[in-house]
C-alpha cells in the first residue's frame, strides 16, 4: 500500500513514515515533523491538546492523499499521521512524508499534504499557557508570528 493514514495517542515516529515512503525507484523523499513550539503569539506554552473526529480525519486524509497521487503520479508513496490528546513543548504533532522518482514531486506532495490537513482535517487545538490559562486556537494560518 503506497499511502498510510491515520490518528493516534501514541508518539509519532518518522522513522517508520520513512520507511513506508521508500521504494527502489524512489530517488526523493520528504519528510514534515510539526512540534508543539513553546511561544505562540506572544504567550509562553506548555503544552498542547488536539482533538479531532478520527474516522472523519481519516477520510479526509484519504482524499488529500488521492488528490496527491492524482496530481503527482500514482508511485509516489505517502504517510499523513497525527496527533490526538495533550502534547508537551517539543513532541511531534503531524508526520507527513512523501517518495517518488526525483524531488520536486516529494517536496510539493509532502507540502501540499500538510497545508490541505491543516485547512480541512477537523482537528481543534487548545493551548495551554504557563500562567494556568488555556484557549482553543485556529491552526490552520501559515503564520510568521512568534
Amino acid at each position: 500500500m503506497s499511502i498510510h493514514v491515520d490518528v493516534t495517542e501514541t508518539s509519532l515516529d518518522p522513522v517508520s513514515a520513512l520507511n513506508h515512503c521508500s521504494a527502489p525507484g524512489h530517488g526523493a523523499a520528504d519528510l514534515f515533523i510539526g512540534r508543539v513550539r513553546d511561544i505562540n503569539q506572544g504567550r509562553d506554552v506548555v503544552a498542547v491538546s488536539y482533538d479531532l473526529h478520527a474516522v472523519l480525519c481519516r477520510n479526509v486524509f484519504a482524499e488529500i492523499c488521492a488528490e496527491a497521487k492524482q496530481q503527482w503520479g500514482q508511485a509516489i508513496h505517502l504517510w499523513l499521521v497525527h496527533g490526538h490528546g495533550r502534547l508537551a513543548i517539543g513532541e511531534a504533532s503531524v508526520i507527513a512524508a512523501a517518495s517518488s522518482r526525483h524531488r520536486d514531486e516529494s517536496f510539493r506532495a509532502c507540502r501540499y499534504l500538510v497545508e490541505q490537513m491543516k485547512h480541512r482535517a477537523p482537528i481543534w487545538k487548545q493551548e495551554h499557557y504557563v500562567d494556568g490559562d488555556s484557549e482553543w486556537v485556529k491552526g490552520h494560518a501559515l503564520c510568521g508570528h512568534d
